[in-house]
């Protein structure tokens, strides 16, 4: 819940004039619906867009809620969805995440499906079992051949707007871990093709530590997406 609609489209704008890593890194900015549709008309293509969440019906009588069909006809290829200020906050279950997934990607999306642990759940060592229920739950019912278009994004929720990173041995290690669950339920080859980003405080000073990891593919990028500088930075550490 950032930005003015101005400050948007100038930060859009920035990331797609700044951007000299082509085609080497996917880059795209979720930004809060209300400006989807002038965000996205700014990005002119050279910046994918995406929304920060959805609802899991097509249509009906859900004030307030915009649907996966919305976000793409406005001009959206992604959707964030169980972000850990949906679930904490807003108590988002599993349940509810999951069927926020189905519904984007039948429009056509590609679904962003955030997992991570709590301080006091890695704390008690947790974390592993935290990551693997959310992961299965929150993925129930989505097929190998659908598992192609869903990125995986592990942000432990006592990383985030923080100052709080996870070391990049924490981080390999958690996504290591998705990538192992990933291959006892879809294979092999679907989980080396899965995307799994990393979200936790990333910035331009931990970014290339962090990507060069074997298993994080990409960052989800919360505060220093807010200025196109930072985010460019970050964008520069980004393995190709």
């Amino acid at each position: 819940m950032n930005t003015t609609k101005a400050d948007g489209v100038a930060l859009v704008q920035g990331v797609a004039d700044g951007n000299t890593a082509g085609d080497a890194v996917e880059v795209a900015v979720c930004a809060p619906s209300v400006y989807l549709d002038a965000v996205a008309t700014a990005a002119g293509g050279k910046v994918g867009v995406g929304a920060q969440n959805c609802h899991h019906e097509a249509t009906g009588a859900f004030t307030g809620e915009i649907s996966a069909a919305m976000a793409k006809d406005i001009g959206c290829q992604y959707v964030i969805l169980g972000h850990s200020e949906r679930r904490h906050i807003f108590g988002e279950s599993n349940a509810d995440v999951c069927k926020k997934v189905h519904a984007v990607l039948a429009a056509g999306l590609t679904p962003i499906v955030c997992v991570g642990e709590l301080l006091e759940e890695r704390e008690s060592g947790k974390t592993s079992d935290v990551v693997a229920e959310q992961m299965y739950g929150s993925l129930a019912g989505v097929s190998a051949e659908q598992m192609n278009s869903v990125v995986i994004a592990y942000e432990p929720v006592w990383a985030i707007g923080t100052g709080k990173v996870a070391t990049p041995e924490q981080a390999e290690e958690v996504h290591a871990g998705i990538r192992s669950l990933m291959t006892a339920k879809y294979g092999e080859q679907v989980s080396e093709s899965v995307r799994i980003q990393y979200g936790g405080s990333v910035k331009p000073d931990n970014a290339v530590e962090l990507l060069s990891q074997p298993n994080i593919d990409g960052a989800l990028v919360g505060g220093a997406s807010l200025k196109a500088d930072s985010f460019l930075g970050i964008i520069a550490g980004t393995k190709g």
